[in-house]
């Protein structure tokens, strides 16, 4: 058994008989107070998320986890279907659970899937991925004295600032992290 210390985001545990995603853990020590943990756990069952305050040295039990490379094939209506490169059974994931990384999702592009007992709980994506521009405004003579940039449509439909040089139907490496440009690919 291990205890509210050991909590680390994207850890899944048994919580009041129903297993959860730890979401985001914070251990404190107030002045005169005995130390806690205060965690944002997401239910597997339900989807909702709760602030739950552990005592420090309270018991948690872990749950055991996989994670599998897939590979993004399509979207089917609001849902996303993914696929095990390995022996091809496909996955339908919900909005809410892909929620922001669907900015960065292009077909056959790897993403690796957490699952905690065959349910899917994360998608976690490559630290960067590569990207076709599909709107880039010319950039407007003179205008190169100092870093300039000029904001760019790319093929997910996210806009971001690049440098005056890059030109519709290039691809570009973006970073996934902050949703920057880093360089042409």
């Amino acid at each position: 058994m291990a205890t509210a210390s050991d909590l680390r985001r994207g850890m899944a545990i048994n919580y009041n008989g129903d297993i959860s995603v730890v979401l985001s853990f914070q251990h404190r020590t107030p002045g005169n107070l005995r130390a806690f943990v205060q965690a944002s756990l997401r239910s597997i069952r339900t989807g909702k998320t709760s602030d739950v305050r552990f005592s420090s040295t309270e018991k948690i039990e872990p749950v055991p986890m996989m994670a599998k490379k897939m590979e993004y094939s399509y979207k089917d209506g609001q849902d996303y279907v993914f696929t095990d490169p390995e022996n091809y059974e496909t996955v339908t994931l919900a909005p809410e659970l892909v929620a922001d990384t669907k900015d960065y999702l292009v077909e056959n592009g790897l993403v690796t899937v957490t699952f905690v007992e065959d349910k899917a709980v994360s998608i976690e994506l490559p630290s960067s991925v590569i990207l076709t521009v599909t709107d880039a405004p010319e950039g407007i003579r003179g205008d190169s004295s100092n870093n300039v940039q000029k904001t760019i449509t790319v093929e997910t439909g996210i806009q971001m600032q690049a440098p005056l040089f890059i030109k519709t139907g290039e691809k570009i490496k973006v970073d996934t992290r902050d949703g920057k440009y880093m360089e042409r690919a």
